[in-house]
């Protein structure tokens, strides 16, 4: 960009930000403000790239990650996903917003838009009916596991399926409550998560109250529910946010084996181990 500032105190600006000495201030301007490529040419207008160099040195879109939250059974011309709009900001108060998920929200459901599209075998390996599912989601962290409720709904037509219980978080109930009449739905009336099928939906609402409350929390108040669960051969499934979310939960199922089955810390711990190995403790978490 300095190549092609006309203007002198601009191409002096950007040699500065090229230079070792204004490395922590490139750093302050462009990366943690999350500047973009328009932007940062906004902010020096002098710069007259040619066309062609410019579409050598700017990077290409990323693809977007979603997990799938539709069965094929259920759905078997679809797949649904679940977006949270992203948005956060800077350190300079400015409001960010997600590029693709922005865009998502902005479409009209009557639109048709066509897209490209790939799909991947993902970290959560589709489990038969038979084996009980201990599911924890936060978040979006659910979108999967409201695919594991619909399969399950549509394999019990046709056979007996394994209890399910599931623990799903998020900070308001009036606002951040997803998929709130499905999993209530499900919960009820023989549903796949009630309870007459040995199953459970636990929500925790984190700012609803004075003492923040996580899904690790709900885990403790149901712990000799999963100790039952995990006798009987159960999976473990944990899908969310990669922050602090799947060790917090980890945490939570090393006491709660410890507390149950009145052994060390240790001897839960390498349990859950032997359970990883076993491909019977699954996590998905994204950023």
């Amino acid at each position: 960009m300095s190549f092609f500032a006309t203007a002198e105190h601009e191409k002096e600006r950007l040699q500065y930000f090229a230079s070792p000495e204004g490395r922590d201030d490139l750093y302050q301007y462009n990366q943690k403000e999350r500047r973009t490529v328009l932007e940062v040419l906004e902010d020096f207008p002098s710069v007259q790239m040619p066309f062609e160099w410019l579409v050598q040195l700017v990077p290409p879109l990323k693809k977007r990650a979603f997990s799938i939250s539709s069965s094929p059974l259920a759905h078997p011309d679809q797949v649904h996903l679940t977006v949270d709009v992203v948005s956060w900001t800077t350190p300079f108060k400015r409001k960010r917003r997600g590029l693709c998920s922005t865009w998502l929200a902005s479409l009209s459901p009557e639109q048709r838009i066509y897209i490209p599209v790939w799909f991947h075998k993902g970290l959560l390996p589709p489990p038969p009916p038979s084996l009980p599912l201990i599911l924890v989601g936060p978040g979006t962290g659910c979108a999967p596991f409201r695919g594991f409720v619909e399969e399950r709904a549509a394999q019990s037509l046709s056979c007996s399926i394994a209890p399910v219980i599931l623990f799903f978080g998020c900070r308001n109930e009036e606002n951040d409550f997803l998929y709130r009449d499905f999993w209530l739905s499900h919960s009820q009336n023989d549903g796949v998560l009630s309870e007459a099928k040995g199953g459970g939906f636990y929500a925790a609402f984190s700012r609803d109250q004075p003492q923040k409350v996580y899904v690790q929390h709900k885990m403790q108040e149901q712990s000799q529910r999963i100790w039952n669960l995990l006798r009987e051969g159960a999976a473990i499934y944990v899908a969310g946010s990669s922050t602090k979310m799947p060790s917090d939960v980890m945490l939570a199922f090393e006491e709660i084996m410890s507390k149950e089955s009145e052994a060390p810390r240790e001897s839960a711990a390498r349990w859950l181990r032997s359970l990883e190995k076993a491909g019977k403790y699954h996590v998905e978490a994204w950023s």
